[in-house]
């Protein structure tokens, strides 16, 4: 069939171990054969991250900031023992934390629900989007180790003195060595993050909740309740009426008891800690973090990055490093374009492009439910069929799809 034309360039930023792997196969056989599309590349190996000093990290964020898509491949995020591996200069900064600063907007995580996938907690018979703060926080905190006996403080020198005094608190008296940390966060990232979640909200047609610790965290989590409430307020209270969906904050421990006993279907608002932790668990409780989307979006709706939630997937590249055959998940790193793609379609108005996105989601869910898997999907559901190795699964669903979109004509 005739490529469709997509007008507006994408960013794609490639990545490593399987994922990279699983990521060359994904261009090969679903985005090249069907789209005619300039794509501005970036490679965030963790050996390129290295050689550069990491600035194509920071030139790949602002490249998505100005053609406002980017589709991202998992990447190496390096401890003590990755920087011995690869002979690294240092211990380079998670890139989707260095993308996310830069961007400034609020990642949205969604199971893929597919029927014959068994779910941990049963009456979740819809998606629990969860919308993670990407900005701050623990991410950009200063730690350190305390050595000995004296006093910790934290002060605010304001640059005009005139309107603001200096302040100063004693955190705590050491009475022997300990680790401490300071973090912050910002008014104007807070109220990008509230109008980014009411609008998602609006978007989904779904109920939203903020969960912070506001009861011991009076000033911090405090200002993300008011700045929401605000927000709520003067912009976003009528529509939400019009639409019969809510917002409301909650503890976090309350809307956790909530989140469980729920069947799902409402957006999640966390701050940027606790939106990392609990889209893993709400990821495991649907399945798998191989069937979990992830947006990062602006407030204005403008700019969006995807990537696949889940890591480089060392295990399995091990295996293949060896020459063994592997049987990897790609459905996440699939829907990673389909999801950019998608936003492309929207921001250009390109039905054609907008169809074949869609058109390759259901593709991808209709394929598992007529039992064709990989090892991990097989192990989760009530079908014990017979696995299939990655390339394997690739290529059927190559077919499968080519199949579908001829369909169309």
């Amino acid at each position: 069939m005739k490529k469709i034309k997509v007008n507006n360039p994408i960013v794609e930023i490639d990545g490593d171990e399987m994922a990279r792997v699983i990521w060359k196969y994904i261009k090969k056989y679903f985005i090249i054969p069907y789209l005619d599309i300039k794509i501005i590349y970036f490679d965030l190996g963790i050996e390129n991250r290295n050689i550069t000093n990491d600035k194509i990290t920071v030139e790949a964020a602002y490249a998505i900031k100005k053609y406002n898509v980017g589709i991202k491949c998992a990447t190496i995020t390096p401890d003590e023992n990755r920087v011995k591996e690869f002979y690294l200069k240092k211990m380079w900064k998670s890139p989707n934390g260095t993308i996310r600063n830069i961007i400034n907007g609020t990642v949205f995580r969604e199971p893929i629900i597919v029927k014959n996938i068994y779910r941990s907690i049963k009456n979740w018979k819809n998606p629990i989007c969860i919308a993670r703060h990407a900005y701050a926080d623990q991410y950009q905190a200063t730690d350190f180790i305390v050595k000995g006996k004296g006093k910790l403080y934290i002060s605010f020198i304001p640059d005009d003195n005139k309107k603001n005094k200096p302040i100063k608190f004693e955190i705590y008296h050491f009475m022997d060595p300990g680790i401490a940390m300071g973090m912050y966060n910002t008014d104007k990232s807070i109220y990008g993050f509230a109008r980014s979640c009411f609008n998602y909200s609006i978007y989904k047609k779904w109920p939203l909740f903020l969960s912070t610790k506001n009861t011991i965290l009076k000033a911090y989590d405090g200002r993300f309740k008011n700045i929401f409430q605000e927000i709520y307020n003067n912009e976003f209270k009528s529509k939400f009426e019009n639409l019969q969906i809510t917002y409301e904050h909650r503890l976090i421990d309350d809307m956790i008891a909530k989140a469980i006993k729920s069947n799902g279907k409402f957006i999640w608002a966390c701050k940027n800690y606790d939106g990392d932790v609990l889209s893993d668990c709400i990821a495991q409780g649907f399945g798998s973090l191989g069937m979990m989307t992830s947006v990062l979006l602006t407030p204005d709706g403008k700019t969006l990055e995807s990537e696949a939630a889940h890591g480089t997937i060392t295990r399995h590249y091990r295996l293949y490093q060896k020459g063994k055959e592997t049987s990897t998940n790609p459905i996440a790193s699939i829907f990673s374009w389909t999801r950019g793609l998608k936003h492309r379609a929207i921001l250009d108005k390109n039905i054609d492009l907008k169809f074949f996105s869609e058109k390759m989601e259901k593709a991808c869910i209709d394929f598992i439910e007529s039992g064709k898997m990989t090892k991990d999907l097989v192990q989760q559901s009530n079908e014990k069929n017979k696995y299939l190795s990655t390339k394997t699964f690739l290529k059927e669903l190559k077919i499968f799809f080519d199949k579908k979109m001829n369909k169309k004509i």
